[in-house]
C-alpha cells in the first residue's frame, strides 16, 4: 500500500533532552568564547544568544514571505546566530570555529541522545520490504548530520530534508512539498510518521498524505490525539513494525 515511509526525528526515532537554559551552560560558553579572546559575562552571553535567535527567526519570517508566501514558519541556521555572537565582539569568524562553537553548544546542551528501543529493527524490516525511507526534521543540520552518524541510522535514509536548509520548517506546506521536488515522492503512496500532532500530522494533512501519530515522551504536552490513519498512544516501534508489517 505505502511505497515511501516518511519519519519525523526527534522524538519519533531518537529519544532527545537538551536544556539550554542553565547557568551552567552559559558559564561553559562564556568560557569557550575567552578561549578565542572574546569576554563576554555568561548572563550577556546568554541574553545575546536569544535576542539573536529572536532576531534571525523575524529577519527569515520575512525572507520567507517576500519570497514564497509561505506560511509563517520559519527555521533558521543556527550558525548566523554563533557568528552574530562574535561579530558582537568585533571578530569576524570563518567556518571552522563557527562550527566547532555550535557543535560545543550542542554537546554541552544535549542531556540524553539515543535510539528508541525498535528503531533499527523497523527501518531494518522497512528496507528489507522495498520500501523507500525519507526523512522530514524540524532541525539544525549542523547538529543533526552527526547525530545521524553517530547512531548509525544515516544509511536508512533514501533522501533527508532538514528545515535548517529549507529555511522553512513542518507544518510548512512548502516544506513537505519538497519531497516531492527533490525525491519525486508521491504522497498518495507515502505514510508520514511523527510525535507531533500539528508539525508532523499536520503537513501530511497539508497535502492529503497519510500519517502515523506516536505518542512518544517527548511529544508536545496537551497534544490531542489526532484525526489519522494510525495513532499508537504509547511508544513502541516494535509495535509500529507489526502494524505496518502487511502495509
Amino acid at each position: 500500500m505505502y511505497k515511501n515511509i516518511i519519519f519525523d526525528l526527534y522524538g519519533t526515532l531518537v529519544d532527545i533532552s537538551t536544556k539550554e537554559t542553565g547557568r551552567i551552560v552559559w558559564k561553559q560558553m562564556a568560557l569557550f568564547y575567552r578561549y578565542s579572546g572574546i569576554v563576554y559575562n555568561w548572563m550577556d552571553l546568554r541574553d545575546k544568544y536569544f535576542e539573536f535567535v529572536e532576531k534571525e527567526t523575524k529577519h527569515q519570517r520575512y525572507e520567507n514571505k517576500s519570497k514564497n508566501n509561505h506560511e509563517s514558519y520559519p527555521e533558521i541556521k543556527i550558525e548566523k546566530v554563533f557568528s552574530d555572537l562574535y561579530r558582537e565582539k568585533g571578530v569576524e569568524a570563518d567556518d571552522e570555529p563557527i562550527k566547532k562553537t555550535a557543535i560545543y553548544f550542542r554537546r554541552i546542551t544535549t542531556r540524553r541522545l539515543k535510539l528508541y528501543k525498535g528503531a533499527k529493527e523497523l527501518l531494518e524490516d522497512l528496507k528489507s520490504r522495498g520500501k523507500k525511507i525519507y526523512l522530514l526534521s524540524n532541525a539544525q543540520r549542523i547538529f543533526t548530520e552527526y547525530e545521524l552518524e553517530g547512531l548509525d541510522i544515516l544509511k536508512y535514509f533514501d533522501g533527508i530534508l532538514i528545515s535548517s536548509d529549507e529555511g522553512i520548517r513542518k507544518p510548512d506546506k512548502a516544506f513537505t512539498e519538497l519531497l516531492k521536488e527533490r525525491f519525486d515522492v508521491n504522497f498518495n503512496e507515502s505514510l508520514l510518521i511523527g510525535n507531533d500532532a500539528e508539525n508532523d500530522i499536520g503537513s501530511a494533512k497539508r497535502v492529503n498524505m497519510d500519517s502515523f501519530y506516536i505518542r512518544s515522551n517527548i511529544s508536545p504536552k496537551g497534544d490531542k490525539t489526532p484525526n489519522c490513519k494510525f495513532v499508537l498512544e504509547k511508544m513502541n516501534l516494535f509495535k509500529v513494525k507489526d502494524m505496518l508489517k502487511d502495509l
